[in-house]
Formats: structure tokens, sequence, C-alpha cells
């Protein structure tokens, strides 16, 4: 079964070291929950990623914060990049049959229309019990987002056909995150388990594996309470 684990935010420069050590307690806090799919062969321990390039073939990253700092640093050294559009790096790995786990990222960047983003693409055998609140929460507490979903197929095409959702627009899936001023336009009537995040945020349980009606109404309530309106546009802060 194949999940998505999202979070979205506005415009906020940060310097490439801050960036690496952003990257670091990602990898460190999706390995200590996913063994299975971040290591290869599903064992414990190893650390090396693979980068995907544009252009060039894949070459193997450390999960270190020096390496991670020369691979952003080398990001910015292409030609097209731009610190308005932020810094990209994609990392893969295939741990035991069944599982991999891409991981793809631009931040830190000043854009005034596309969110910054943290994207995790899970792969993972029918029926494997995942900790979806837990890889939702490691990217919350990391990246300070406006808002995250853990999503699977199912469910966006639910949102996409019944609920009218468009890329781009905010959105919670089966769990959801929300930035505090998001959280306070949180209903009361919604029926989700909320947990409380440093900062303010909160996460919301929102439905199991294939209750995707649930989804669909939950996102429907927040979206109706203002809880998912977009950024304005241009952009000029990182959350509403």
């Amino acid at each position: 079964m194949r999940r998505v684990v999202r979070a979205f935010w506005g415009p906020r420069p940060e310097p490439v070291e801050a960036l690496a050590g952003r990257w670091k307690r990602t990898l460190d806090g999706l390995t200590a929950l996913l063994p299975e799919a971040t290591a290869p062969g599903g064992a414990a321990g190893a650390d090396t990623w693979q980068q995907v390039h544009r252009s060039d073939p894949e070459t193997g990253l450390p999960a270190d914060e020096g390496a991670l700092l020369g691979a952003l640093r080398a990001a910015q050294a292409a030609e097209d990049w731009s610190d308005r559009t932020g810094t990209a790096l994609r990392l893969t790995r295939t741990g035991a049959p069944g599982w991999q786990a891409e991981i793809s990222g631009t931040a830190g960047g000043v854009p005034e229309f596309l969110l910054q983003s943290l994207v995790v693409t899970l792969h993972a055998p029918d029926g494997a019990e995942v900790p979806e609140a837990g890889l939702l929460a490691v990217l919350a507490r990391v990246w300070e987002p406006d808002f995250g979903d853990m999503s699977d197929d199912d469910v966006l095409d639910a949102l996409e056909d019944e609920a009218g959702f468009a890329l781009g627009d905010p959105l919670v899936g089966r769990v959801g995150y929300l930035s505090p001023r998001r959280a306070a336009l949180v209903p009361d009537s919604l029926k989700a388990a909320r947990e409380e995040l440093p900062g303010g945020g909160v996460l919301l349980r929102i439905a199991d594996p294939g209750a995707v009606a649930e989804a669909v109404t939950a996102y429907e309530q927040l979206r109706d309470a203002g809880a998912l309106e977009p950024l304005p546009r241009p952009m000029d802060r990182a959350v509403l």
C-alpha cells in the first residue's frame, strides 16, 4: 500500500546549515519509526540513502549532517538554483521486501506562490502496521509547517472527486496537522483524536485505513470552519 506523508509551509529563509540539521532530524526520526523501510534488508543501523539527481545517476549519501550539508550546498551551486525557490533534496531507500521510502523536500526559500514542502512516499506490504500519526508528527516537529497530512491514493481521489479539493489547497487526510492559528479554528464537532504538539499546533487522528468517507467528512468540516484557508498570495509568511 502506498502512503504519502506531507508537510507544507510558506516562505521561510534559512541558512543551509539549518536545513541540514532539519534533514538530519527527519532521517533520524523516520529511521527510528520505520526500520523495515529505511534500512537495506530491514536491518537496523544502516545509514546510507540514495540521492536522486535530476539528470545524473543516483549516488549514495550518508545520513550524517556533514554529508547532508554538502549535498544541499551542491544543490545551491547548480546553475538554475534560486534562493526564492528554495533548496531541494530527494532521497530514496529500499528496505525489507515490499518496503520502500522516498523523501523529497524544498525548503529555505522565499517563494511568493509555490509552497515549500517535505514529502515522504512510503510503500509497505498490504496489512503491514505503519505508525502513520508518528510519521506526520516527525515532520511537524522538525519542519514547523503550516499544515500537513497523511493520505493514501483512495483518500486523495475521494477528496478531489467528492469534496472539490484541488492540488495546492491545504488539506488533511486520514491524519492531519494544523499550525496554531489553524488549530484554533478546529470545530468541536470534529470526530478526531487530537494531540497538541510543541509550539501549539495540533495532530488530528481522523480515520483508519479504508475509512475514506470519514476523511472526506473531516476535510469538509475543517474547510467550512476556515481551518483550511490557503495562505494569501503573494505569500508573505510561513504559516497562517
